[in-house]
C-alpha cells in the first residue's frame, strides 16, 4: 500500500504520543481504519525503533545502568513474582527486551567479575533458561514475551516473514516462466552484496527495463529507504544495472523518484511484465 508523505507524516506522529504497545498499535489500526494493518504494523515497529535509537545512549550512561539494576534487585525483593524488569522498562519507555539485556549484562558482571560476550549475552535472551538465578530468569522472559519491537522472538518472527516473502517472489517468478539467479547462487560465486533475484533474460515493466528484484518485507519510509539506497540498491545498480524494489507492506510513493535512474519502487508483484519472447511476438 502505497501513502503519500502527508499520510504517513500523520500516522508517525499519531505514533509519537502513545506508547510502543499493543493496545497502541490497537488504537493506531482504529484511528487508521483504512491503511492495511500490515503496513501499520511495520510503520509502528519503525517508528518505535527510530524513538530507541535517538534514545539509546542515555539508557546505557554508567549511572543510568546502576539505577536500573538497583531498582530491579530492590522490586524483585518485595515481590520476586511481579513483572518488576517489564514495568521498569515501561516506565522509562524503553525496550523491554533490551532493559533485559542492561539488567542481564550487569548481572553476570557482578557474578563472574568480567564482561560478559555478546554472544554469551545473546544466548541467553534467546533462551532464559540459561540464565542462572531463576527470578531473573523469569524477569527476562516475561520482557522478551512482552516486546513487539526488539528481542530474539521479534527477530525470529521478521526473519521468518522477511523469508517467506522471498519464497513468495520466486514462486511468482517462476510462475511467469522467468529465469533467475537467486542470491545464494551468487553468493557461492563469490558476490558479496548481491539483490534477491538476478533476471537471466532483462525484463520490462512500466516502460523500464529490469535486470534485478530485491524483496523487503517492511514499510518504505524515508529514512530506511535512503540507507537501502546507499549501502544496497546503488550498488546493484552499479553492477548489475536497473532494477525493482518490492516493498511488500507499501512505501511512501514520493521516494518512487529513481525510476529514469535505473530503481523502480512497487508494492506488489507488478502484473504488467514484458519479456524478451513477449515483445518479439508483438512485432
Amino acid at each position: 500500500m502505497k501513502l503519500t508523505k502527508a499520510q504517513y507524516d500523520e500516522i508517525a506522529q499519531f505514533l509519537g504520543h502513545v506508547q510502543p504497545t499493543r493496545q497502541s498499535l490497537r488504537k493506531l489500526k482504529e484511528k487508521f481504519p483504512s491503511q492495511s494493518q500490515s503496513t501499520l504494523l511495520s510503520i509502528f515497529s519503525q517508528e518505535y525503533q527510530k524513538q530507541i535509537k535517538r534514545t539509546h545512549a542515555k539508557h546505557h550512561t554508567a549511572e543510568a545502568i546502576e539505577t536500573y539494576y538497583q531498582r530491579y534487585l530492590n522490586g524483585v525483593m518485595k515481590n520476586a513474582a511481579a513483572p518488576v524488569l517489564l514495568e521498569l522498562a515501561n516506565e522509562v519507555d524503553f525496550a523491554p527486551s533490551l532493559m533485559a539485556r542492561i539488567v542481564l549484562e550487569r548481572f553476570l558482571q557482578e557474578k563472574e567479575q568480567t564482561i560478559p560476550s555478546k554472544t554469551f549475552i545473546n544466548s541467553m535472551l534467546r533462551d532464559p533458561s540459561q540464565i542462572p538465578d531463576g527470578v531473573l530468569a523469569n524477569q527476562v522472559y516475561q520482557c522478551t514475551v512482552n516486546d513487539c519491537c526488539y528481542g530474539p522472538l521479534v527477530d525470529c518472527i521478521k526473519h521468518a516473514i522477511g523469508h517467506e516473502h522471498e519464497v513468495l517472489l520466486r514462486e511468482m517468478l517462476l510462475e511467469k516462466n522467468l529465469s533467475f539467479i537467486a542470491e545464494d547462487q551468487l553468493r557461492a560465486k563469490g558476490y558479496d552484496k548481491t539483490p534477491d533475484f538476478i533476471l537471466e533474460v532483462p525484463v520490462a515493466v512500466e516502460g523500464h527495463i529490469i535486470h534485478w528484484i530485491e524483496s523487503k518485507a517492511s514499510f518504505g519510509d524515508e529514512s530506511s529507504h535512503q540507507a537501502y539506497l546507499q549501502d544496497q540498491f546503488w550498488s546493484y545498480w552499479n553492477r548489475f544495472g536497473p532494477g525493482l524494489v518490492i516493498y511488500w507492506y507499501g512505501f511512501i510513493e514520493e521516494l518512487d523518484c529513481h525510476r529514469e535512474r535505473g530503481i523502480l519502487l512497487k508494492d506488489c508483484f507488478p502484473t504488467d511484465i514484458v519479456t524478451l519472447r513477449h515483445s518479439m511476438a508483438q512485432r
